[in-house]
């Protein structure tokens, strides 16, 4: 799937991308057209898969709600995105060593809990380690139960096998479901779609529900090791959730200087996700990411295009996923404790 070489004329570099979008648009077919959702004020609602929830088009990504130095700061970016309309929220038992979910907890009394559709993920992968993590995240978020607890970083091939192996994490989280702690359930990765595509075998094969799934979906990922060409359709045939993920790449597609921040949440916004997650660490980018869902139209195929040959070449090798590429982004790789 990966772009052809530099050197191929603007001609052909102009008809492989067409046959790109042609792929794209063949699953964007398939689908209840999300243009359809509904709609309020400046913000739309898609739906969770076959949950039967419906979710804002938009999440706030909770790694970047821990990272400012004043917490007042994190509490006001994620109030002010549920008073503008956002409800899906992003976190993770490991962001920031906890203090991502114990600000957004904090963020969610009032009542604006009741106003979010709450996700965390956890790292441990066997029972023990699963049960506790999803334990202590409860604890930092001050809620009895989560919407949505996904196993995060399924990185390595064996990470399914350990999963649903005896004693693996697929028990807790089970057992956490039962419980009433978790609504629902999903897995995250960042690496490689092969190994996407593995977990939901793996899941099917154990007679596992899996609700979402958790993806890098951007205007670079469709030209290499494509999460969008290769998992997406499965997802979209089975009415899993989609959640699309780095859509700005961390930073690192804007700085590759061939499409604008608004263009790059466009993108993704016009594939089948149910959200788009991104993270807003500041004000004036919890405006952009809103700016971008007021100004969505669906892209005519011409403009699909365009952004894909413009993001072609720097798009070839992977040079700005590192998520994929490299270990820079592996959590569970610096920290193979977590895993339990």
């Amino acid at each position: 799937m990966n772009h052809e070489p530099a050197s191929a004329p603007a001609s052909e570099m102009s008809r492989r991308a067409f046959v790109k979008l042609a792929a794209a648009a063949s699953v964007a077919a398939t689908v209840t057209p999300v243009w359809a959702a509904d709609t309020k004020n400046d913000m739309f609602y898609r739906p969770l898969g076959r949950t039967g929830e419906k979710i804002s088009a938009l999440g706030l990504g909770g790694y970047h709600i821990g990272i400012q130095s004043d917490e007042a700061e994190s509490i006001r970016l994620v109030r002010t995105a549920l008073d503008r309309g956002i409800t899906f929220l992003d976190n993770c038992w490991d962001y920031n060593d906890g203090v991502s979910e114990i600000r957004m907890g904090k963020a969610l009394q009032d009542g604006y809990r009741a106003r979010a559709f709450l996700m965390s993920k956890i790292d441990g992968q066997t029972k023990a380690a699963a049960t506790r993590q999803i334990d202590e995240s409860l604890k930092r978020l001050q809620t009895d139960h989560v919407d949505l607890m996904q196993f995060h970083e399924v990185i390595r091939p064996e990470d399914p096998d350990k999963i649903f192996g005896p004693g693996g994490s697929a028990e807790a989280m089970l057992a956490a479901k039962q419980a009433g702690k978790v609504r629902y359930i999903g897995f995250t990765g960042h690496k490689d779609p092969s190994i996407h595509l593995k977990m939901l075998k793996t899941a099917a094969a154990h007679n596992f529900r899996i609700d979402a799934v958790q993806m890098p979906l951007n205007v670079m990922d469709a030209h290499f090791r494509s999460f969008e060409q290769q998992v997406l359709p499965e997802l979209v045939k089975a009415e899993i959730g989609v959640l699309g993920m780095k859509s700005l790449g961390f930073g690192d597609i804007i700085r590759s200087k061939t499409v604008t921040a608004i263009e790059c949440l466009h993108y993704a916004l016009n594939l089948p996700t149910s959200t788009v997650i991104t993270g807003m660490d500041r004000m004036e980018i919890l405006e952009q990411g809103l700016e971008a869902v007021r100004t969505f139209k669906p892209l005519a195929p011409e403009e699909v295009a365009a952004l894909l040959a413009k993001t072609a070449d720097a798009a070839a090798q992977g040079a700005y996923e590192q998520f994929k590429t490299t270990a820079r982004f592996d959590g569970t790789a610096q920290h193979p404790q977590w895993l339990g």
